[in-house]
Formats: structure tokens, sequence, C-alpha cells
């Protein structure tokens, strides 16, 4: 299932935040840790992943360098103290948006 642009607006940059809580990650292993971690309901083109970061780094709420060790040149991202506040601020909008999208019947309750 692909999300339309406007859900994906709002999903994209927490998500990206969420998969540099951990550490620093460069362009492709980001896209491809979307898609495999969001069973590819997050899939997110190059097209849309760069200007995406460049705007994050832009809010101050990740930083990015380049390493020049490997064949070709990558350059990483990482979150910033300002990044991981605004993180932990998302997560809890999120969350309570599911809460409230649950308790109308929008979201199914998992079954255990």
């Amino acid at each position: 299932m692909k999300l339309e642009r406007e859900l994906m607006r709002g999903a994209g940059p927490v998500a990206i935040l969420k998969l540099l809580e951990p550490g620093e990650k460069y362009g492709y292993e980001l896209t491809d840790r979307l898609e495999r971690q969001s069973a590819g309901v997050l899939k997110m083109g190059q097209s849309t992943l760069y200007p995406l970061l460049y705007n994050l780094e832009a809010k101050g709420w990740i930083k990015s360098r380049i390493d020049r060790t490997h064949a070709r040149p990558r350059r990483y991202y990482r979150l910033t103290g300002k990044g991981k506040g605004v993180l932990a601020k998302q997560q809890q909008q999120w969350s309570a948006l599911a809460d409230a999208m649950t308790a109308m019947g929008i979201v199914a309750t998992p079954t255990a």
C-alpha cells in the first residue's frame, strides 16, 4: 500500500529521524531501511529523500558529513540534539493520533 502524498509528508520526516536515532546512516541505507522496516508502506525514492534530508538539515534537526574512504564518497546523516527533541515530541504526537484513531475504530487493535 502506498500512502497518499499528504500522509507521507507528515510521516516521512519523523520516520527518517527515527531511523537516525541509533546512529548515522547514508542515503541508500535510509531508503532501504525505511522500505524494509515499514513493509513497503513508507517507501521513498531518492528524489524524495534527498530534498527531505536537506530540509531537515536546514532546520538543524540533522547534520551530515562526507566519508571519502569508500570508492565513492558517501554522505552520512545523524541526529542533532535539536533533532532528538523534535523526534521525542513527534513520537508523542503520533502516538496520541494512533490512540485516537484506534478509539474511533479507524485503526484495528492487534489481536493476541
